[in-house]
């Protein structure tokens, strides 16, 4: 399987905090992690090092443009993990970055002490929707990349949560994510996730959180995720994909939570 090539550590990963180690892995968007975690890394700061690390694709790294896999991107969190001198640490992958993150859990089970799982998904392919809806975003990002910046945030977020910001506010959602050389990678890999084989593999506590209003990969994926990892904890937010926006409170309650206990029963 072809490597997703190397991760640049030089500012690919931040690091805040204090306490034992929570790593958050975003999702898709050559943002990286600034734009999913830049809001919500501060709020795990106060008793937690927190790491951010960018993969491939995102405007902080610079690799060798190969298609990108879970095992690639996964060696990439593992390097940063190790090379904080961190591990075990408890690791939480959102969207495109829960494949990653459950990937890391499976392959290297001495790193992870708890894994959280949110708005992800085990494969692509046998969903007509799924697979229909990254296409979309393919084809948007060559041919109209402000209708790709629109569909991605109409899609993003639950109907009365952009309704709720009003039009200026939703017009600036709509750049957020421009369709780069970086996002379009990650999109490429979106369409061919399959975590499955992975899956039994994880032997870390793991708690899967989906969104009842995910129109990006909807719930169902989550529910499933939860089904096949053995003996793992699942929640709902009421939410659409983004849900770390929509209903923060709810989703660092329900993390902090989950991993917090895992201080008290495992020290």
């Amino acid at each position: 399987m072809p490597s997703a090539g190397p991760l640049v550590l030089g500012g690919a990963a931040s690091r805040r905090g204090e306490g034992p180690a929570l790593v958050l892995v975003h999702g898709t968007g050559s943002a990286g992690a600034a734009l999913n975690w830049g809001q919500t890394a501060p709020r795990f700061a106060p008793f937690r090092t927190v790491i951010t690390p960018d993969l491939s694709g995102t405007d902080a790294t610079v690799d060798d443009g190969a298609p990108l896999t879970a095992e690639g991107l996964a060696a990439q969190v593992i390097a940063v993990v190790e090379d904080a001198g961190a591990g075990p640490v408890d690791l939480l992958g959102f969207s495109m970055g829960a494949s990653v993150a459950a990937t890391v859990a499976a392959l290297r089970p001495d790193l992870v002490r708890r894994l959280v799982l949110v708005a992800g998904w085990a494969h692509t392919d046998s969903d007509t929707y799924l697979r229909s809806l990254f296409t979309l975003w393919q084809d948007l990002g060559v041919s109209d990349p402000a209708a790709f910046g629109r569909a991605v945030a109409m899609t993003g977020f639950s109907r009365g949560f952009l309704n709720s910001l009003g039009r200026d506010a939703f017009e600036g959602l709509v750049s957020n994510m421009p369709p780069s050389a970086g996002t379009l990678r990650h999109v490429d890999y979106d369409l061919r996730v399959d975590i499955r084989p992975w899956l039994p593999r994880i032997e870390a506590p793991t708690l899967v959180i989906g969104g009842t209003q995910d129109i990006t990969v909807p719930i169902e994926h989550s529910r499933a995720l939860h089904a096949a990892i053995v003996g793992s904890s699942y929640a709902e937010v009421d939410a659409g994909h983004v849900m770390l926006f929509e209903q923060e409170d709810t989703f660092v309650k329900l993390v902090t939570d989950f991993i917090e206990s895992a201080v008290l029963v495992g020290g």
